[in-house]
Formats: C-alpha cells, sequence, structure tokens
C-alpha cells in the first residue's frame, strides 16, 4: 500500500523558515490526496493543510496559512510543507497523510508517516 516517510523537521528559532518533506510511494499513489497535521505534547492532531495530486486544489488551516504553504512535486511524488515565521507554538510532531480527498478530518485520511519533530525556540 502507500507508504509514506517525512523528513525536515529539526529545532530552529522563532523566526526561521523549515521546509518539511513527505515522500510518498505505492502503486496508486498519484490518485490520493495528501495533507499535513501536527500533534504537540497534550493536545489533539490538528490539521495543517491538504493538496490534491490530480487537481491541484489546495486547503489550509485558517489560523496557519498566512506562514505555511503546501506544494508537491508530482514528478518526485513529494508533498511539502513551507513553513514560515516559526513560532514556539509551532512546535509539534509533524505527520503527512494520505486519503481518497482533501479533508480537514485526520479521520479521513487512510495512511500516515511516522512523523517528523519540529521544535521552535525562544
Amino acid at each position: 500500500q502507500v507508504q509514506l516517510v517525512e523528513s525536515g523537521g529539526g529545532l530552529v528559532q522563532a523566526g526561521d523558515s523549515l521546509r518539511l518533506s513527505c515522500a510518498a510511494s505505492g502503486p496508486t499513489v498519484s490518485s490520493y490526496a495528501m495533507g499535513w497535521f501536527r500533534q504537540a505534547p497534550g493536545k489533539e492532531r490538528e490539521f495543517v493543510a491538504a493538496v490534491s495530486w490530480s487537481g491541484g486544489s489546495t486547503y489550509y488551516n485558517r489560523d496557519l496559512e498566512a506562514r505555511f504553504t503546501i506544494s508537491r512535486d508530482n514528478a518526485k511524488n513529494t508533498v511539502y510543507l513551507q513553513m514560515n515565521s516559526l513560532r514556539p507554538e509551532d512546535t509539534a510532531l509533524y505527520y503527512c497523510a494520505a486519503g481518497p480527498y482533501l479533508d480537514l478530518s485526520a479521520q479521513s485520511y487512510d495512511y500516515w508517516g511516522q512523523g517528523t519533530p519540529v521544535t521552535v525556540s525562544s
């Protein structure tokens, strides 16, 4: 089935930028919408952004849209999350997910990566 591997997380200072990558593989990977979620300690999983592989449609968490951008490289089967002007409250484990359609709910996604940690210090 679909396999997802996130990378690009790390420890940064407030105001820095970071680009996360999600490499997708599988026999029908191009049929899936891709989403980014994050989860901080003690918090519920939060929707960040999503993109359709074929249609180019995107959805954003409105609280993050001004600073975060989701994009894709279909030739590489890779989805990116560009994060600018990072804040300490952005600290979380960031997950890549694949599902049948664009959706804001984590329950709609069938496949998940292991997550990549992002820590933003003051």
